[in-house]
């Protein structure tokens, strides 16, 4: 093993050890199941706006935008737009009145649950089949975690790469490695343990971003030499019609509302808008919005410099060009830095995949504990819940990574699927559950069920058969799911009164969110399921 690789491999090395503290510290805090998977609900707004944004981006961030641009131009932007005004909106929107409502309606910690207490539904219909939808498509989308980490570390450190000599590591080693280092710092740190990795992982990605593309603009002399760098590939390449520095070239109607649409799967993703409900206060959310979509805009427009700024380099260097437009980011950084540097440059990516892994993992264990385990009138001690929840964690891990031994997984049509699928399933029901008081648990449930069958069917259809069918699935299952809820919930709402319960917990919500007195608010109702619940007359912190 030569020196150079010595140094990439202690980079990394320090990386999974900080990320291993970090987890180790966090399963200290923990005393029972709120605080496994809902960290007490006093989640700082910084460290919540980093967390949702690192579990968010992944590796899309570091690899698959700056890849896109690289290839094709700023014409794939507009997913980049698209995504961060959703994530602005969500935060906006969603993040204070879900904060306050999940804690008035039983203190409920989990979005199946709140769905449940939401609307009195003594059934428990809604609560599991939310809860069975979080984790089949979770379970999948961790094993997509799983198979993009083994393939990145066998691409840095397998028998083809320049980054490493003397090291030849597997596809099935590196897989195990990062998902036994990310399980093992969930497991133990639970909800706080993975929003913490989230915020050194958020810091890195975001410092990487911006390293990248100042030293390659430094060392080609300038902005305008950067330019005149991507126009020449261009011109050198005019027979593929490219034009990387526009965003209507080449591009269709189809294509750029698919690309903005990506944007609405924010109202729906339970791992992204668990975060607001571990705020400390509704107040808080203004805040986080301001350092979430600030992180957010910045990392974004880095990763498009990555890639444009990497055009220009390679021009420079007698045309040179890639064989993979996805490793621009990670060529560039071997190339730059000394290996040590480079090593944690590399690490950033590994923490975009981690932090999105650690965050569903904790989703699906509490869907398996809180929402289906207790569901049955199991409820265990506070000691026995936090263990529950481990062995969930667990649980998941090894069928995700029975699913991720095969490499030829198919890592983003799954993402996308999945994305997809929970933007259209819970994120209708979401904003009609917070704003409209007469939504019903009939009408939420023909949303929940119409949005993931829509998007399912979507995405199998051909546009060959009809050219609409090519745009994104969210489009469309959003719609129907929308209104279809409300549909329903007229029809329903004909055969009874408005529950005075629920009508007093909605404008106790929103006199919170006001920053008012919720003086026709009750104390908050007892879950369906019997469990405990919180009662925020009592804890300051739900005072806004």
């Amino acid at each position: 093993m030569d020196q150079n690789t010595l140094f990439l491999l202690s980079a990394i090395g320090l990386y999974f050890a900080a990320m291993i503290a970090i987890g180790l510290y966090a399963a200290r805090q923990n005393s029972d199941l709120d605080d496994y998977m809902l960290a007490g609900r006093n989640m700082k707004p910084s460290v919540a706006a980093l967390s949702a944004g690192a579990s968010d981006m992944s590796g899309w961030l570091l690899m698959g935008l700056p890849g896109a641009i690289y290839a094709s131009g700023l014409v794939e932007g507009w997913m980049a737009i698209g995504l961060t005004v959703g994530a602005w909106v969500n935060w906006k929107v969603v993040a204070p009145r879900l904060r306050s409502y999940t804690e008035v309606s039983g203190n409920s910690i989990t979005i199946p649950s709140f769905l449940e207490n939401r609307f009195k539904d003594r059934t428990h219909i809604l609560r599991i089949v939310s809860g069975l939808i979080i984790l089949v498509f979770f379970t999948f989308y961790v094993s997509s975690g799983m198979v993009a980490g083994g393939k990145f570390v066998e691409s840095t450190f397998g028998p083809n790469s320049f980054y490493a000599e003397g090291v030849e590591i597997t596809y099935l080693t590196g897989m195990l490695i990062v998902a036994g280092i990310t399980v093992f710092y969930t497991l133990f740190g639970g909800f706080l343990g993975a929003s913490l990795t989230d915020v050194a992982q958020g810091v890195l990605m975001f410092l990487a971003l911006l390293l990248v593309p100042i030293v390659v603009i430094v060392i080609m002399g300038g902005w305008d030499a950067v330019i005149d760098g991507v126009r020449a590939a261009d011109a050198a390449a005019a027979a593929e019609g490219v034009d990387h520095l526009s965003m209507v070239k080449n591009a269709t109607l189809i294509g750029v509302l698919s690309s903005v649409a990506w944007g609405l799967g924010y109202f729906g993703q339970p791992h992204i808008i668990v975060r607001f409900m571990a705020l400390r206060t509704t107040r808080d959310a203004a805040t986080a919005r301001r350092v979430g979509i600030t992180w957010m805009a910045l990392s974004v427009f880095g990763a498009v410099m990555v890639a444009l700024v990497g055009i220009a380099y390679f021009q420079a260097d007698d045309g040179a060009t890639l064989e993979d437009p996805e490793t621009v980011f990670l060529v560039l950084s071997a190339i730059l830095f000394h290996p040590f540097v480079a090593g944690l440059v590399l690490a950033a990516v590994l923490a975009a995949i981690m932090s999105t892994i650690s965050s569903q993992l904790i989703v699906c264990s509490s869907a398996l504990v809180e929402d289906l385990y207790k569901v049955v009138g199991r409820h265990p001690s506070a000691r026995a819940g936090l263990w529950l929840g481990r062995i969930g964690v667990l649980v998941v891990s090894v069928i995700a990574g029975l699913l991720a031994l095969d490499p030829a997984a198919s890592v983003l049509e799954l993402v996308s699927f999945a994305w997809a699928g929970f933007g259209a399933a819970f994120g209708p029901v979401i904003l009609l559950a917070l704003y409209w008081e007469k939504f019903t648990s009939w009408g939420a449930m023909a949303a929940v069920v119409s949005g993931a069958t829509v998007a399912w069917f979507w995405s199998k259809a051909s546009a060959e058969t009809w050219e609409w069918f090519g745009l994104y699935e969210i489009v469309p299952g959003f719609l129907a799911a929308l209104i279809l809820g409300v549909a329903v919930s007229l029809f329903t709402q004909r055969s009874r009164h408005v529950n005075e319960e629920i009508n007093r917990e909605f404008t106790g919500a929103i006199d919170i969110v006001a920053g008012r007195e919720p003086s026709t608010r009750s104390q908050p109702a007892v879950p369906a399921d019997g469990a405990r619940s919180g009662s925020t007359a009592a804890d300051p912190r739900a005072q806004a």
